[in-house]
């Protein structure tokens, strides 16, 4: 399965306007309540609680936040770019304008495992992280995400 099995284009978010870190996770949970069949405030929950256990912010601007979620009935991909670089207290102190959320299942441990491996290997390639910047739409997003995600699968 690639990213495109988890990520719609509806689910990416172009030029998020944000203040911190918790109001990029707030309004990710919106988005996703509007995508999955769980509430803002669980979403919103999981990820608050996965980031107390540490920062998501993986380094090079970009935040791999994820979680599990009780009721989910699917794994679920939201991306957002963020129209400013936010402080996250990434690993490498650097700010994050990327973001990739991965939603599960309690249940899924592994398929979430692969999943998050695939969007770390995605988002550690220093050209595609160039290209995701450079998009000027949530279709050209898209189209970076499924097909170099397609392409690594072959």
């Amino acid at each position: 399965m690639g990213l495109g099995d988890y990520l719609t284009l509806e689910s990416i978010e172009h030029d998020m306007s944000a203040r911190c870190k918790r109001d990029v996770l707030s309004q990710i949970a919106s988005l996703a309540a509007k995508h999955t069949n769980v509430a803002a405030k669980d979403v919103e929950a999981a990820l608050m609680a996965r980031e107390k256990l540490g920062s998501t912010g993986v380094g090079h601007g970009v935040a791999i936040p994820h979680g599990k979620i009780e009721g989910l009935d699917r794994i679920c991909a939201l991306f957002v770019k963020l129209e400013q670089p936010l402080a996250f207290d990434a690993l490498d102190d650097e700010p994050v304008d990327l973001v990739f959320v991965l939603l599960a299942p309690e249940e899924a441990t592994a398929a979430h495992l692969k999943a998050l491996a695939k969007v770390t290997r995605l988002l550690r390639d220093g050209s595609t992280r160039d290209a995701l910047r450079g998009a000027e739409t949530a279709e050209a997003m898209f189209a970076i995400v499924t097909e170099t995600t397609r392409v690594d699968a072959a």
